[in-house]
């Protein structure tokens, strides 16, 4: 149960870090030499990894212990 839990964390942290770090290339381009491919690809991936860990997480919650 907790290693449930503790993938769900490390998800949701991948996650997060995948949103930063397509924020940050796309903040960081400059003009004509937008890289749009790698943006989309680490924003889809961090998206899919944070809303994963934050449903195991959910799930693991809504459980409780005497049943």
């Amino acid at each position: 149960m907790k290693l449930k839990n503790i993938f769900g964390t490390i998800l949701t942290t991948l996650g997060i870090a995948a949103l930063i770090y397509a924020a940050f290339l796309f903040a960081n381009a400059t003009p004509g030499t937008y890289d749009v491919r790698s943006s989309i690809i680490f924003a889809v991936l961090g998206l899919i990894f944070f809303i994963t860990g934050i449903g195991l997480i959910r799930a693991i919650g809504e459980k409780h212990p005497d049943e």
